[in-house]
């Protein structure tokens, strides 16, 4: 691996913003509670910048291990994650409030399992 410091502190970057979505997502229950008031968009877009800097810092992290580190860990579909941040970042005006809430409670908390256990195995 080229920089294992730069690894970690990419791989740092990830939890740090994958922790934030999960407090943020904490008071969310179903979709309606980010649809429904200003507080809950205000919360999804907050989310959805978490998002991005999670998308953002993978394909970073991809570059820089030439694409090594994250096909070792496949229990999180890489793709998948770094696709999530162009959406968001494109098309952020048709964003779906369900695919939101969907990747904060089905997705997020294996990705940070997973990104905790890079950095420790890395250490």
């Amino acid at each position: 691996m080229r920089d294992k410091e730069l690894v970690l502190e990419i791989l740092h970057q990830i939890e740090d913003a994958a922790d934030k979505v999960t407090a943020r997502f904490h008071a969310i229950h179903q979709v309606s509670d980010f649809t429904d008031s200003s507080a809950g968009v205000e919360k999804m877009d907050a989310i959805c910048m978490m998002l991005i800097v999670i998308g953002e810092s993978l394909k970073n992290l991809d570059k820089i291990t030439e694409g090594k580190l994250l096909p070792s860990y496949p229990e999180v579909d890489w793709k998948k994650a770094k696709g999530m941040r162009d959406i968001l970042t494109h098309h952020y005006s048709n964003v779906n409030a369900v695919a939101v809430f969907n990747t904060c409670h089905d997705k997020i908390p294996q990705l940070l399992t997973t990104i905790r256990k890079m950095r420790d195995e890395l250490k």
